[in-house]
């Protein structure tokens, strides 16, 4: 019985292991002073150096976090609306409307990348940023919409007929009560959306313009002529910044608690929101 009980922490520790031992190899070779990831000459930070002098990779990781951003912040607010007006009204067809709003994620993304070079030099747009964002924004759309409809769908809607009892507009509704509450949902659903589009290579190598370059392109057009340990540099700084992240947002959230949710007291909480709409 001890040893079955072993096994799923002996399981996790295999996936942990093989998770971050990569990471961990990419860390350690990049203070290294050869340039061969498989031969160990010494500790430098000279990769480091050299990392900071390069104004083209700067300039490619800037151009990366200003597409995930603003693809992040649109896929933001096409997906709640999305899901909102689902969860509202049933329209006709529309398993067949959600089936079409999902499908980016389960195309290849090589078919996505082709597709959106035909309709791009359909419409004749010059390729570049512009692109770029139209191209991340709408595979990043499902990401949101998925996680605000699930959100969604937990919700007692007698909170918001509450809401309209009171005097409250669909959009003060929305804004006092639904909004609140999918909060969370639409927060995890820019940053998965964030994170896919700064990851991405295959689409951004058909939509990207030739002034345009972002970070994956540059590392993934390096390995032609050879990664230098300045790559493993910079991951080591990324990977250094989101840990970080993830530690203070951790911290945030330890300080505030649980996250607030919609009062229960029915009395109390029409008074106050009767006594805000007058």
């Amino acid at each position: 019985m001890k040893r079955l009980r072993l096994l799923p922490n002996l399981y996790i520790g295999v996936i942990l292991v093989m998770m971050y031992i990569p990471i961990l190899l990419v860390i350690l070779y990049s203070f290294n002073a050869s340039r061969l990831s498989s031969v160990w000459e010494g500790f430098t930070l000279t990769w480091y150096q050299e990392l900071f002098r390069d104004r083209s990779m700067f300039q490619a990781l800037r151009n990366s976090a200003v597409l995930a951003l603003l693809s992040s912040l649109s896929a933001g607010f096409i997906g709640t609306l999305a899901a909102a007006g689902m969860a509202r009204s049933r329209p006709p067809g529309a398993g067949a409307m959600e089936y079409l709003a999902t499908l980016p994620i389960m195309v290849p993304e090589i078919i996505l990348g082709m597709v959106f070079l035909a309709f791009f030099s359909l419409l004749a747009l010059p390729f570049g940023m512009f692109t770029l964002v139209i191209a991340h924004t709408a595979f990043c759309i499902p990401y949101v919409y998925l996680m605000v409809k699930a959100r969604l769908g937990s919700m007692d809607k007698s909170y918001v007929e509450a809401a309209r009892d009171l005097g409250a507009g669909e959009m003060r509704a929305f804004y006092d009560i639904t909004l609140p509450f999918i909060f969370p949902a639409l927060i995890s659903g820019m940053l998965l959306s964030f994170a896919m589009s700064f990851d991405d290579v295959i689409i951004s190598v058909f939509v990207t313009g030739i002034h345009t370059n972002t970070l994956p392109i540059k590392i993934y057009s390096q390995i032609k002529t050879g990664v230098t340990p300045k790559t493993n540099a910079l991951c080591t700084l990324l990977f250094a910044a989101t840990v970080v992240l993830g530690l203070c947002s951790a911290a945030l959230a330890r300080h505030r608690g649980v996250s607030p949710e919609i009062p229960r007291d029915s009395v109390n909480s029409e008074k106050k929101y009767k006594g805000e709409l007058t």
